[in-house]
């Protein structure tokens, strides 16, 4: 075995993480280095018109080349089984440098009804403007899938499970009827990462990824990446390459080591949030607790088919509406009131007044988001603090 090469087709997802998209240097260095710099240097007048003229690979520029985020976007690939990924600053532009590679105007989305606020805000002020007409269904209706499909229509696109109230679409069923009417399929896998759900396998075409969440873990970098094959990533490439929504070296060398320990804990995180849902389901104050790990979740068993777990977001409706909920929060003493997630650090937030705050109040009904519900994002701490944690603000209300 060649002990450079960057991966191997049999390893596992975990070997994976570990081990693909590491190209030693010279300096025979185990570790991963970081590549600080802007440009590169070239032998020769010749080289270097080779390589900016794409007739010999190398590096050109850290905008849209640079060795330290080739190594994140090999290693993803490998782990969702992608021919290939394109890493971006955020997850934000990873979602918008799709639409710039493969919509123009007149084209249509048709998008799933539960999608990140800011997604939301991003298909209608603004590909809107630019003559992109985005449909919203229900996320596990089929039916309303294919009846919003019109000849324009060029992507589908959705979350499952879905931010916060964990609902889920057949991604299989889902990408037979895209591909019926010549429609791509894009999946954010945000919440279940490859360790627990593989989008590409089930059908999918693209996969996009906020890799500020799970795939840091740790809640310190902004990035995000699509995976995909290599005719769509192409032209995503471009994007990256001609509008600049690049990833920096530094924040790929940390998604890179983030991936190490991404099947541990994505597998401890699922622990801990059944563990938590449960509790929260049988406590007085809480009216519904939306979790798919959960029997009571009206579609447990396709998420037990279709994932490997369940994530550890959940949704968690309280007494009080409002007033309830912001009691329950600002009750808290150890988890940390912020919109992210993803992080070891187990986060508490009002999707109503943040996440999706700025959702116009029909928008927010249709989607499920009332005032009374709270999103946690289960970390690694002990479950036992997290419980006393949140029995405080509870047991207030009931």
């Amino acid at each position: 075995m060649d002990h450079n090469h960057p991966f191997e087709a049999d390893w596992s997802l975990e070997t994976l993480a570990i081990r693909a998209g590491h190209r030693r240097t010279a300096e025979q260095e185990h570790g991963e280095p970081i590549f600080p710099t802007s440009s590169f240097v070239y032998g020769s007048a010749a080289e270097a018109a080779r390589k900016f003229g794409g007739e010999e690979p190398g590096n050109v520029y850290s905008r849209f080349t640079n060795p330290t985020v080739r190594t994140f976007e090999e290693r993803l690939a490998a782990m969702e089984g992608g021919e290939r990924c394109v890493a971006t600053a955020s997850g934000m532009a990873a979602i918008l440098s799709t639409a710039l590679a493969l919509l123009k105007a007149g084209d249509e989305i048709v998008a799933s009804r539960s999608l990140f606020g800011s997604t939301v805000s991003l298909f209608d002020k603004y590909l809107g403007k630019f003559g992109i007409i985005t449909r919203y269904v229900e996320l596990a209706d089929l039916d309303a899938w294919e009846a919003a499909i019109t000849p324009a229509t060029k992507l589908l696109f959705a979350e499952t499970p879905s931010n916060p109230l964990s609902e889920l679409v057949d991604i299989a069923a889902l990408a037979e009827i895209a591909h019926r009417h010549g429609a791509l399929l894009a999946i954010d896998n945000c919440f279940l990462t490859p360790a627990l759900q593989k989008p590409l396998a089930l059908g999918a075409d693209l996969v996009i990824h906020s890799a500020t969440k799970y795939l840091d873990g740790q809640g310190r970098a902004i990035g995000g990446a699509v995976v995909g094959r290599n005719q769509e990533l192409e032209e995503l490439f471009g994007v990256v390459r001609t509008c600049g929504p690049c990833m920096s070296p530094f924040n790929a060398w940390i998604f890179t080591k983030g991936l190490e320990t991404l099947g541990l804990r994505m597998r401890a995180h699922c622990d801990q949030a059944l563990a938590l849902a449960q509790w929260l389901e049988a406590h007085p104050a809480v009216t519904r607790v939306y979790y798919s790990g959960l029997e009571s979740h009206p579609q447990h068993d396709l998420a037990s088919r279709q994932q490997q777990g369940y994530g550890a977001v959940l949704g968690v409706e309280v007494k009080g509406a409002r007033e309830g909920a912001w009691s329950v929060i600002d009750a808290t003493r150890l988890l940390s009131i912020t919109g992210n997630l993803g992080d070891v650090k187990t986060t508490i937030t009002h999707p109503a007044t943040t996440t999706h705050g700025r959702l116009s109040d029909a928008q927010r009904e249709a989607a499920g988001i009332s005032q009374g519900l709270i999103r946690i994002a289960v970390g690694l701490e002990s479950l036992e603090d997290l419980k006393a944690d949140l029995a405080r603000g509870l047991d207030a209300l009931s």
